[in-house]
């Protein structure tokens, strides 16, 4: 028997089959990875019950994440991706078919499923550690970094278990009554855009501010203006915060940030305009002279600002940059809260540690337990205190995916957030060309910063 807060060798056994059985002559439509920048969109069988505690999910919409551009860009460890993985892990939909022991979901059910896979029994489990389950994912490639492992998670690399993803018309769901919201008939209340980012980013958005300990009266800065920045400010600003300032390097999503937040809160600052003249931590100390009482990490390792760490990743001197970080750290004030949402994978070089260590400073990071958060944030949705659609750019059929990563991926056509439905989506939307947008949201065509 295992030590008091010990988990056992049994317990971390992995006890439901990752790659099950699939169903001949009822194909589905899926999104699969096929190599850096090639996205496509093939037929495949449908999964079928692996399990007694599975779920069959018919798919209605799935959003693509900025995590997913990771994969995208081909930015995470080689081998970590094989060709024709199927891609998605923000989702939504209907159960379609319920395992033996699935007791509290039925046919019919419209739900929401989260990104991370949680078994609700094992130690981290327990302790609501829910994306770090030791039920969910048997791989050991994070092992030989970490010493542990994540949980698994829907359709992001091997890393995290190679669980089939998303964005398809089906997926297998496992221990599904922990990780499949119900959520009220669209014809009742909301439609797929007003619950689908429970499924990721909305919640992340709640636990960085968690993370942080966002209270009243506080003031937030938060690097990145992406989905689950704007969703930050948003949570940031319910939570009380007397001044949120949104650091980003893309003039339109700044714009697009400051129509659909409340604009007495809210300072907007151009990475770009300040990049020389003591840079980004001068601008913020300009509107808060002792730094933010918060600072909030939402962009990750996947872009690099100065030509010494885009050099020394492109050798394979580091993995990670520390730009934003560092950056961070010089901005934040003394003895203040820094919380790190975005992804980082491994190894940073000239990390600023002094910096941290002799500020006083306290810090959080991780990624998000979905299942600790979604029902109160449903509630809130529900209540209109928060508005997670209003980051959703552009609606797109699935077969219009490969499209859909690239105007995402290079900040195309004023893309901010990109919500594909399935062929099951019953919902209406204008336009499969140009999404969902206001015609001043649509900007000129931008690299990646």
């Amino acid at each position: 028997m295992s030590a008091p807060g010990e988990t056992s060798k049994m317990e971390k056994k992995l006890t439901v089959p990752v790659c099950g059985p699939t169903v001949k002559g009822e194909p589905m439509t899926a999104v699969t990875w096929s190599g850096s920048r090639d996205i496509r969109v093939v037929e495949v069988d449908r999964p079928a019950l692996a399990h007694p505690e599975d779920v069959i999910l018919r798919v209605t919409s799935s959003a693509i994440c900025g995590s997913d551009l990771h994969l995208y860009t081909g930015n995470f460890p080689k081998g970590s991706m094989t060709k024709g993985d199927i891609l998605g892990h923000e989702f939504m939909g209907k159960v379609h078919e319920v395992g033996d022991d699935v007791k509290n979901l039925a046919q019919g059910d419209r739900v929401v499923c989260c990104f991370d896979i949680s078994c609700g029994r094992c130690d981290a489990c327990r302790h609501e550690l829910y994306t770090l389950c030791d039920k969910s994912n048997d791989s050991t490639a994070q092992e030989r970094l970490y010493r542990d492992k994540s949980g698994g998670y829907f359709g992001y690399s091997h890393l995290t278990g190679g669980w089939a993803g998303g964005q398809a018309d089906y997926v297998r769901v496992p221990f599904a009554e922990q990780n499949l919201l119900k959520v009220p008939s669209e014809h009742e209340r909301h439609g797929d855009l007003d619950v689908i980012l429970l499924s990721d980013v909305l919640c992340t958005a709640w636990h960085a501010c968690e993370m942080g300990n966002v209270s009243k009266g506080d003031t937030v800065a938060i690097w990145g203006a992406g989905p689950v920045g704007i969703l930050t400010a948003q949570c940031a600003q319910h939570r009380g915060a007397k001044k949120v300032l949104l650091i980003d390097q893309e003039k339109y999503r700044l714009d697009f940030a400051e129509r659909r937040l409340d604009p007495r809160s809210l300072v907007t600052l151009n990475g770009r305009q300040h990049q020389h003249d003591g840079g980004v931590a001068k601008a913020v100390r300009g509107v808060l002279p002792h730094g933010p009482d918060v600072c909030i990490e939402a962009v990750g390792f996947h872009y690099a600002s100065t030509l010494l760490h885009k050099a020394e990743m492109s050798l394979g001197l580091e993995t990670d940059p520390a730009d934003v970080m560092n950056e961070i750290f010089t901005t934040v004030r003394k003895g203040g809260r820094v919380s790190v949402v975005g992804v980082y994978l491994g190894y940073v070089n000239h990390f600023n540690f002094g910096c941290f260590m002799e500020k006083g400073l306290t810090m959080k990071a991780g990624q998000t337990p979905v299942q600790r958060y979604w029902k109160d944030l449903l509630k809130k949705i529900e209540n209109k205190d928060l508005e997670p659609r209003v980051v959703i750019t552009h609606e797109l059929p699935l077969e219009d995916a490969a499209r859909a990563y690239q105007i995402f991926n290079d900040k195309q056509e004023g893309c901010v957030k990109v919500v594909l439905h399935t062929r099951f989506y019953d919902g209406h939307y204008p336009s499969h060309e140009r999404g969902v947008k206001d015609d001043e949201d649509v900007a000129e065509t931008s690299s990646p910063h």
